[in-house]
């Protein structure tokens, strides 16, 4: 774990049980939900889209904003704020979350932080970080618990499953080597991880093609199963950017 870490980032080990839970009977309830920039993984947006019965299209439109950094490989997708002088998030009320069943993971997580590290043999590695900010008060609350056994009660399995996935793409050999994309290869990214609806269309329709045939499971994804779709996008990428075909 680094150790320049800042001031209330602490390591966790696994094993190491920590006091913390959130309800509406703390007094900070959706303090959290505001002065935030969340950043949205494919799953979350995939999770949303759907809560909202709405094309990923439009949920791009209306509720993200797309940052391009020079200084950061890939585009990096935060959800929109209300302008209300305490950006709070979009989907918060005061009774709490509106899409709480299918809040992004970076909320389920909240305050353990959770870094993932793919080894040789395809295990991953996890290490994770507990975040302690001033405005929050569910540290004084009696609910004990290690990391793992949070992320089981915040539902961050599917969440995490579907995220370490993506290190296929963001750790491929190649970008670890200084391999860069071109702007047309990063708009690629965004169609196949965050615009699903439009990438199935696009596949469908025979504009975009795989080299080799589709699987059982890909050809599932195509025909409405979005968890298998985002699947088939990342081998899509791995395609198109690095000439995976594998």
């Amino acid at each position: 774990m680094p150790s320049d870490l800042p001031d209330n980032f602490h390591p966790l080990d696994q094993q190491q049980q920590f006091c913390f839970d959130c309800h509406p009977e703390v007094p900070c309830f959706t303090e959290c939900c505001r002065q935030l920039d969340l950043a949205l993984t494919p799953y979350d947006v995939l999770r949303l889209k759907n809560r909202l019965h709405i094309h990923s299209g439009r949920f791009l439109e209306q509720y993200v904003i797309v940052e391009w950094d020079e200084r950061v490989i890939f585009p990096q997708c935060y959800l929109t704020m209300v302008d209300d002088g305490r950006a709070s998030c979009v989907f918060v009320a005061p009774e709490g979350c509106t899409v709480y069943e299918d809040r992004p993971a970076a909320c389920r997580a909240y305050p353990v932080g959770r870094g993932a590290e793919q080894k040789t043999q395809g295990t991953v590695e996890e290490r994770y970080v507990l975040v302690k900010e001033p405005h929050c008060l569910g540290f004084t609350e009696n609910s004990s618990q290690t990391p793992g056994e949070y992320f089981t009660g915040q539902g961050l399995e599917e969440y995490n499953c579907s995220n370490d996935k993506l290190m296929a793409i963001l750790h491929h050999e190649k970008i670890m080597k200084g391999y860069r994309l071109s702007r047309p290869q990063l708009d690629k990214f965004l169609l196949a991880l965050y615009n699903l609806d439009m990438f199935r269309q696009e596949m469908s329709d025979g504009r975009i093609v795989m080299k080799r045939p589709l699987s059982t499971a890909q050809l599932q994804g195509l025909a409405g199963d979005d968890n298998k779709l985002l699947l088939l996008g990342i081998a899509w990428l791995k395609q198109e950017l690095f000439g995976d075909d594998s």
